[in-house]
């Protein structure tokens, strides 16, 4: 599996992001091995939050966040999806799946042996991390969803989805940072906008980013439908607290919370949240109402820094 890494100059002196960088590798799936960035802060020996970024953003959509969770005496761990950030990037598009990203994932989990964590997912970070929850339940204490889904291919995508999904197929070049400046509600200051360009200096590095929307089942035989309903099967007896965080302007996956408040018993006993004045990219809009909704998510289920 032939792979770039993006150079490290690109993430020099980027705005809010006095983070260490920190790598480990993980098995490609071919034989070799791939490099993942991530970033972990907080007290040693706590609780840790596995904050799982999307499409097509990098751990740097946590950066205002972090503090908040330190602050609570809460661990926070973020890694960069492969393809993405200072993570490796394989060249070639077919190189990424659905099962590949899981697999990924679970062996950086594996790797750092995260446990009694809360997972704090969004976007394509709740369609990875809700498969690393039903495929190792014992590893997680609790989950924060936030503007995600978790599809089987057996409904069909929203207009607003699949109007996303030729957007991003037709866009040239692929431009993080513009997605990102007419996604979020606040005005995106040129040099925040220019931090989502950098892990992609050119469109040879932009597979994963590219391929991910494709990605989403969108029809039942999609080879990702089986790996999704077993972990829905495992979902729907998932007691442990479960926290709904949408956004009230997210026009891609507005109304999604509503599976989970159906389907998994973990919602019942959890007083849910709106974020209000923010769209799909919640970290990036109202980071302080985001941070300080799952904290207060975390005491009231008696999750506290230290498990």
């Amino acid at each position: 599996m032939e792979s770039l890494r993006t150079p490290d100059e690109r993430f020099e002196h980027l705005p809010g992001f006095a983070y260490a960088p920190r790598y480990v590798d993980v098995p490609s799936g071919d034989g070799g091995a791939l490099r993942v960035h991530y970033l972990d802060e907080g007290p040693d020996g706590a609780r840790p939050l596995l904050c799982l970024h999307g499409e097509p953003t990098w751990s740097y959509l946590y950066r205002n966040t972090i503090p908040y969770f330190s602050a609570a005496g809460y661990r926070t761990i973020v890694p960069d999806l492969i393809g993405f950030g200072r993570s490796d990037k394989p060249i070639a598009r077919e190189d990424y799946t659905y099962a590949r990203h899981v697999a990924w994932m679970r062996a950086f989990v594996e790797a750092l042996d995260v446990r009694d964590a809360v997972l704090v997912a969004q976007d394509w970070g709740g369609l990875i991390g809700l498969r690393l929850v039903a495929e190792a339940t014992e590893r997680f204490a609790g989950v924060v969803a936030s503007n995600t889904m978790f599809p089987t291919g057996d409904e069909a995508p929203s207009a607003a989805f699949e109007a996303w999904r030729a957007a991003s197929q037709r866009m040239d070049p692929f431009d993080a940072g513009r997605v990102l400046a007419r996604t979020c509600l606040p005005p995106l200051g040129d040099a925040v906008a220019d931090a989502y360009r950098a892990p992609f200096p050119d469109e040879r590095y932009t597979a994963g980013a590219r391929e991910f929307p494709m990605l989403v089942p969108t029809r039942p035989d999609d080879p990702a439908s089986e790996g999704n309903r077993a972990a829905w099967s495992v979902l729907e007896r998932f007691e442990k607290p479960f926290l709904c965080a949408f956004s009230d302007a997210d026009p891609i996956t507005r109304g999604g919370e509503n599976a989970f408040l159906s389907r998994v018993p973990g919602t019942r006993a959890v007083e849910h949240t709106t974020i209000a004045g923010a769209s799909h990219f919640v970290q990036e809009d109202k980071p302080e109402a985001f941070a300080r909704a799952i904290v207060t998510f975390l005491e009231a289920a008696e999750l506290n820094g230290s498990p």
